[in-house]
């Protein structure tokens, strides 16, 4: 078992590579000896690791449910019997909180499946095609750019309507211009490489070079930024949460859990201070992480 450890180290650390798959695997390998050289991202990493265990595990985590009121338990202090204590209407705190991680995971995972690409897609092809295309482009990115995320993501939301599909949607629109930015900060010094113009040449249209040889260029770089913006995320859709804007009730998030529990803080202070707290760790977490990830990929950054 150790000689069959150390052929394996051996292949991963070799300076000469058979394959282009060996020299993948070997980039993963000591990217990731560098990722979990940093205690404080391996720290994010574990959180966030935990929460999505979490949020796939809750019905067994909390089989009572989030919607469970039990009148004669209301406001009642942590115990063994609530570790979290009980809110205004008897429901238990954790477990409302083991759901509610299910809905802030997946509001903030949607968010980046739609804020990624799309502006991945607009920054590349205004910095590769530039001119009008650019000018129209970035303007528009301004527009978004000069609101604040939160304000905009509120005038949405006051247009499409409450709930959680709509949010998913309105923070998503907030969240993509500083991705566009960035993508098109990267084209403008990828466009007139030497590879782009030998594939200019041999024929290949400007949707192919801008979808098979600028984005995955870009792609590292939007990698760490949707991450770091992460944290924005989470507090953008808890403060909808908290303005009844977000998820509706009875479905918990952490938003409306602080929202409902600021009317108790000075007798029942666990029913906001829990999901406050679960706020702030995700978002640290996702930060930590962020930061880990950029000194990973971010080919300019000190060894």
């Amino acid at each position: 078992m150790s000689a069959q450890n150390t052929s394996l180290r051996g292949w991963l650390t070799a300076d000469v590579t058979t394959s282009p798959w060996q020299a993948r695997i070997q980039r993963t390998y000591f990217g990731w000896r560098r990722l979990s050289s940093n205690h404080l991202t391996m720290f994010g990493l574990a959180v966030l690791l935990f929460l999505v265990i979490i949020a796939l595990l809750a019905p067994q985590i909390a089989p009572q449910g989030y919607d469970e009121q039990s009148l004669p338990e209301r406001l009642a202090a942590p115990s063994a019997a609530h570790w979290f204590g009980t809110d205004d209407l008897g429901r238990d705190v954790l477990a409302r909180m083991v759901y509610g991680t299910r809905v802030t995971l997946m509001i903030a995972c949607l968010v980046a499946v739609i804020a990624a690409p799309l502006g991945l897609l607009i920054g590349t092809a205004s910095g590769y095609f530039g001119g009008w295309v650019d000018t129209v482009l970035m303007r528009i990115n301004d527009v978004f750019l000069s609101f604040p995320g939160l304000i905009l993501a509120l005038g949405f939301v006051a247009a499409l309507g409450p709930g959680i599909r709509n949010a998913v949607i309105a923070i998503a629109l907030t969240a993509w211009p500083p991705i566009a930015r960035l993508a098109r900060a990267e084209t403008l010094t990828l466009r007139n490489a030497d590879y782009i113009a030998a594939v200019r040449i041999q024929g290949a249209s400007a949707l192919r070079i801008i979808l098979r040889h600028v984005m995955p260029m870009c792609l590292p770089s939007v990698v760490v930024r949707i991450t770091l913006n992460m944290a924005g995320i989470i507090i953008t859709a808890a403060g909808l949460g908290f303005l009844g804007l977000g998820a509706q009730p009875p479905m918990p998030e952490w938003g409306s859990m602080l929202s409902s529990g600021r009317a108790h803080l000075s007798g029942a202070w666990w029913i906001s201070a829990v999901p406050g707290i679960a706020i702030v760790l995700t978002s640290l977490a996702f930060n930590l992480l962020g930061d880990g990830l950029r000194d990973v990929l971010d080919p300019r950054s000190d060894s």
